[in-house]
């Protein structure tokens, strides 16, 4: 029997039944939270961290009745979102898929943050839309009842103890679904045909999973002393997330069968330094290492910060990209073939049939979804090759995660850097005064300043705007019309220090890592979509210190609804790890596109996005135990 237990806000609650029950759910008492498990209570506060969840909760109590429920922050405390509700699974280790609390009635995502008006998703029902709490006199008692409406007008009356069967109806789509009828089998056979069609999909990724296990690629073996010093030359302290993706990284890359990992995390969360450390592994062990990324401005970053971790050791980082001349690409072309050049950084150059190595031992990709088909045909090639190690800052949900651990080889960096602090997110109209004050502070402080402008036409009286506002600052103007030494020159003086502010188009867009530039000014950010402004802002906030995010926008007067929704949304999504919510409120989740293909888009439309993935998970899981099953009757 499956057992949970929900919390919501206004709940008249004694404390201690909660207690009682984390206790009886094997959930440990603690003086401060830190991990799944664990909990911790401060007179009228109760801090919780559930299982499955991304961090730890906050309960505010005024005396038995419950006040306020949040997500917080581990580091400073604050709180990152409020929630309506909240549901509480048992603390069991999982060991054994047979002990996994799972079936496709029970919501991975444990928040049912459901306004009146949200399409929701009853798992036994379909889809319908919320329209409220009512109270209800049943058996002689006043209880709170979820009110969903269906086709037609019919109300069903969902009691909160079963509040575990709704969740929020999300979708890629932007157009409403259509309610189901209260009663017909209709939703018992979509339901059906999806699961159907989810066990093709499951059998799919697990046979691609069975045919790589049979393949022998390289085992690499470990030098722990060089590791271990290589280790030091990390400038920051490492999340548990980030240690927990090496480890696993690092065990890929001790077997035998080829390693095919993809490591997602939110901007700025750390994924470079676990791909620094699986190049440097590898390296360690004889062996060759392809760095391949979308764009120029990102090659040229990953060489700087290769180059920069590797300084101390006898390995040579060589970059092939528009900012080489022809005779330096082939100069570097020849070294690689000849096994002079350890780590190759390079845009889709790199899969130029001309390009060859002495002795390829791992491929690191970063954003594979931003190449096209006729890289990915040549990647799937090399693929059979090397270890491979994928890396998106796609925010992936919690709920994909689950649904396709098993499938698919996935390490998730969902904690932010230690003592990192939200990036504070101003709208503001043009005003000379405002940005003069924004640039003036942050140079104040020994600060630099990205000025985002994405119009080549009238970049350059931006900038000279910009230089008549800050005469004593050094302004330079870059953007991807310029020549390739030029805009490398560029580059290179503002990753050095030499440029205060850099006047720009989004060629910083994804990847650009510089710790102290914290402030970034984008103008008409009305006109960028709600990820790409998630994007640009993640180019600052990469240190400890406070980050400003100025977006100017027309007058609110002149502005769409649509922009105004993303501007609201960039804005009110602020906090660590907005990028989940973004992607949600972005009804893109683009992570799940790129992950599953096109066509599941369809599905997810038909039952939403979290019936999808506990359906998929729950196929893939069906299968192993069937696959389990014929070998241990084999044997």
């Amino acid at each position: 029997m499956f057992k949970s237990f929900e919390l919501f806000t206004g709940q008249e609650i004694d404390p201690e039944i909660i207690l009682n029950n984390l206790v009886a759910y094997r959930y440990t008492k603690v003086k401060k939270t830190s991990q799944e498990g664990e909990f911790a209570r401060r007179g009228e506060i109760l801090d919780i961290y559930p299982v499955n969840f991304d961090g730890p909760i906050r309960i505010d109590f005024d005396d038995d009745k419950i006040r306020a429920i949040a997500s917080y922050n581990m580091v400073s405390g604050k709180s990152i979102w409020q929630h309506k509700a909240v549901i509480i699974l048992p603390y069991k280790k999982r060991e054994s898929r047979k002990t996994d609390v799972f079936s496709a009635d029970i919501p991975l995502n444990n928040f049912v943050d459901i306004e009146s008006g949200d399409y929701v998703v009853h798992s036994q029902h379909g889809i319908g839309r919320f329209l409220g709490v009512e109270t209800l006199n049943v058996t002689n008692k006043n209880k709170d009842h979820f009110v969903i409406e269906y086709d037609g007008g019919d109300k069903l009356f969902v009691p909160k103890h079963d509040l575990r069967l709704i969740q929020k109806y999300v979708s890629f789509h932007k157009r409403p679904p259509r309610l189901y009828k209260l009663g017909s089998n209709e939703w018992k056979r979509v339901k059906a045909q999806i699961q159907k069609r989810l066990q093709r999909l499951a059998a799919e990724m697990l046979h691609i999973q069975a045919m790589r296990a049979t393949l022998k690629g390289h085992a690499f073996s470990s030098n722990p002393e060089w590791e271990a010093e290589f280790q030091k030359g990390f400038p920051y302290e490492e999340t548990e997330d980030q240690i927990k993706a090496m480890e696993a990284v690092d065990k890929d890359m001790s077997m035998e069968t080829p390693m095919d990992r993809l490591l997602c995390g939110d901007v700025g969360y750390g994924k470079t330094e676990v791909a620094i450390r699986a190049a440097f592994k590898a390296v360690s062990d004889g062996k060759q290492v392809a760095v391949l990324v979308p764009t120029t401005i990102l090659a040229e970053q990953h060489f700087y910060n290769f180059s920069k971790r590797m300084k101390h050791f006898p390995i040579r980082v060589a970059m092939l990209s528009r900012f080489r001349t022809r005779a330096e690409q082939l100069a570097i072309i020849k070294d690689t073939i000849e096994g002079h050049v350890d780590i190759l950084i390079g845009t889709h150059r790199l899969l130029s049939k001309d390009i060859g190595f002495k002795d390829l031992g791992l491929i690191i990709i970063d954003e594979e979804q931003r190449f096209g088909v006729t890289a990915k045909e040549r990647l799937k090639h090399m693929r059979l090759l090397a270890d491979v190690l994928t890396l998106t800052a796609t925010p992936i949900p919690r709920t994909l995660h689950m649904a396709l651990t098993g499938a698919k080889d996935m390490s998730i960096i969902s904690t932010p850097p230690q003592k990192r602090i939200p990036v504070k997110t101003e709208v503001i109209e043009f005003d000379e005064d405002l940005i003069q004050k924004a640039i003036n502070r942050e140079l104040r402080r020994k600060g630099q300043v990205f000025f985002l402008h994405n119009r080549v036409e009238d970049i350059q009286q931006i900038a000279k705007i910009i230089e008549k506002l800050n005469p004593k600052a050094k302004v330079a103007v870059g953007h991807g019309q310029m020549s390739a030494k030029q805009l490398e020159r560029i580059m290179l003086d503002f990753l050095e220090g030499e440029v205060d502010v850099l006047v720009c188009t989004t060629i910083i867009g994804s990847g650009i890592d510089i710790p102290n530039a914290n402030t970034l000014i984008v103008n008409r950010a009305d006109h960028f979509g709600l990820s790409e402004l998630h994007q640009l802002r993640g180019r600052v906030g990469r240190s400890t210190r406070k980050s400003y995010t100025y977006l100017i926008v027309p007058s609110a007067r002149i502005l769409s609804s649509v922009a105004k929704h993303r501007i609201d949304a960039i804005k009110k999504f602020s906090g660590l790890g907005a990028g989940f919510h973004i992607a949600f409120e972005d009804l893109q989740i683009r992570g799940a596109g790129n992950l599953l293909g096109q066509e599941q888009s369809g599905y997810i439309a038909s039952v939403g996005f979290d019936l999808y993935c506990r359906l998929l998970k729950e196929s893939v899981e069906q299968l192993k135990r069937k696959n389990e099953d014929k070998l241990h009757a084999r044997n």
